[in-house]
C-alpha cells in the first residue's frame, strides 16, 4: 500500500525489493535516493537518466543525457555510473543511499558488492555475472559504492521509474540539464532516524502472515 504524502522516490524505494538485502523498516529510511535508466535502440542512439532526491523529497539533480550504447545491458551500468559520480559530489559520505533501478540483475550485483564488502574474505554471497561490455562501468559503480558508508539497490518496474522517460526522450528532456545544481549535506545522526509511525518494511520484510498485515504494511499486535 502506497505511503500518501510522502516523496516519490522514497516511496518506490519503500515498496521495493531489495534483491539479496533483506532489512528491518528502521533500516530502510535513506538520506538520499537516487533513480537512473539507460535506453538502447537498434540504431545506436539512446539516452541516459537520473533522478537524484532528498528523503524530503528536494529534487538533487536530474539528467537527460544523449547516448550511444551497443545494447541495453551497457546502458543500464552506465546510467547508475554516471548517476553515483554526480551524487558523490553532492553528498557527504556517511549519506545512506537508496538506488532505484529497472535492471534485475544490476540491482542484484549492487547488493552482493555491498554484502561482499562487509564479509571478512570480500567474497558476495551469491555469484556477480557482469555483462560484456560493462567491465569499466562496473568498476566505477563498485569505487562509488565503496565510499558511502551505507547504500542499498531496489528494483522497480521501468515503467514507474521516473528516470525512464529522461533516458527515452532526451531530446524532450533537455531543459532539466540546466537546472541549477544543489549541494546537499543533509544532518546524519541519531535524530534523522525514522520514528516509529514511519516504519514501513518493504515486501521481502513484510510480515503476511500475521492477521491484519498486509505487503508493505507493517502488521497491528
Amino acid at each position: 500500500m502506497a505511503a500518501y504524502r510522502r516523496p516519490a522516490l522514497r516511496n518506490l524505494f519503500d515498496e521495493s525489493p531489495t534483491p539479496h538485502i533483506a532489512h528491518p523498516p528502521h533500516t530502510h529510511c535513506r538520506d538520499l535516493y537516487i533513480a537512473t535508466d539507460g535506453s538502447y535502440r537498434h540504431d545506436g542512439d539512446g539516452g541516459l537518466g537520473v533522478v537524484i532526491e532528498t528523503r524530503d523529497g528536494e529534487s538533487v539533480a536530474r539528467l537527460s543525457v544523449p547516448d550511444s550504447v551497443p545494447n541495453n545491458n551497457v546502458a543500464e551500468y552506465r546510467a547508475l555510473h554516471l548517476g553515483l559520480d554526480v551524487l558523490a559530489v553532492r553528498a557527504p559520505q556517511r549519506a545512506r543511499v537508496g538506488i532505484l533501478v529497472d535492471h534485475d540483475d544490476l540491482a542484484a550485483n549492487v547488493n552482493r558488492a555491498i554484502l561482499a564488502a562487509r564479509g571478512p574474505d570480500a567474497r558476495p554471497p551469491h555469484p556477480v555475472s557482469i555483462p560484456e561490455g560493462t567491465a569499466r562501468h562496473w568498476r566505477g559503480i563498485r569505487a562509488r559504492i565503496a565510499g558511502f558508508d551505507e547504500l542499498r539497490a531496489a528494483r522497480i518496474d521501468s515503467g514507474e521509474n521516473p528516470a525512464h522517460p529522461l533516458a527515452n526522450t532526451p531530446d524532450q528532456y533537455a531543459h532539466v540539464n540546466r537546472e541549477q545544481d544543489r549541494c546537499v549535506r543533509p544532518s546524519i545522526d541519531d535524530a534523522s532516524e525514522p520514528s516509529l509511525g514511519e516504519q514501513y518494511p518493504p515486501p521481502s520484510r513484510a510480515n503476511r502472515n500475521r492477521s491484519g498485515a498486509r505487503g508493505g504494511e507493517p502488521a497491528s499486535d
